[in-house]
């Protein structure tokens, strides 16, 4: 790895997540939309990847739900940001199709600008890992304001903690 990628706060996270997929032989994909392709990079960053990454989607526009990851016209309506329900269906749809043990999934605000409801202002990320023994969901809130590049790098740190506990048995799937 590059002295500086990752990002310093992923470094630990990264070397535990891609250890424990090399020992159990398992594998991941990711897709994601605010943090923009982060994940998938760090991922790929460790050497090694192509033995347990199979592959990822940056879905950071409606239309490219659409295009890749099973959205229909329908799925549009009413949407109103991003959900636990949301990203669990988009990570179940994700992990089917590229046939991987695990997808990372994570959507959010990452700012400087947003909106009014919860999960809509800058900072808010709703994530989920889907596995064939279920989906575990997880909301945070950073507490990083409108600061969009922490929080698309917390974004990621906070994706990959849930891969690593997910993983691990430490949350329910």
């Amino acid at each position: 790895m590059a002295a500086n990628f990752p990002p310093e706060s992923l470094r630990e996270i990264i070397k535990e997540v891609v250890e424990l997929l090399k020992q159990r032989n398992e594998t991941v994909s990711v897709a994601e939309t605010a943090a923009g392709g982060l994940i998938s990079a760090t991922l790929v960053a460790c050497p090694g990847a192509s033995g347990y990454y199979k592959g990822g989607l940056t879905l950071y526009t409606l239309e490219s739900r659409i295009a890749f990851a099973g959205w229909t016209q329908e799925s549009l309506k009413g949407y109103a940001g991003p959900t636990p329900d949301i990203v669990a269906g988009l990570a179940d749809h994700t992990r089917k199709t590229l046939g991987s043990t695990y997808t990372v999934l994570e959507s959010g605000t990452a700012g400087p600008t947003g909106g009014q409801t919860r999960n809509r202002k800058p900072g808010y990320v709703a994530l989920a890992v889907s596995s064939e023994q279920g989906t575990v969901t997880r909301e945070v809130e950073t507490g990083l304001g409108g600061d969009r590049e922490a929080n698309m790098v917390r974004f990621a740190e906070e994706g990959l903690k849930l891969l690593r506990d997910a993983i691990k048995g430490g949350v329910k799937l």
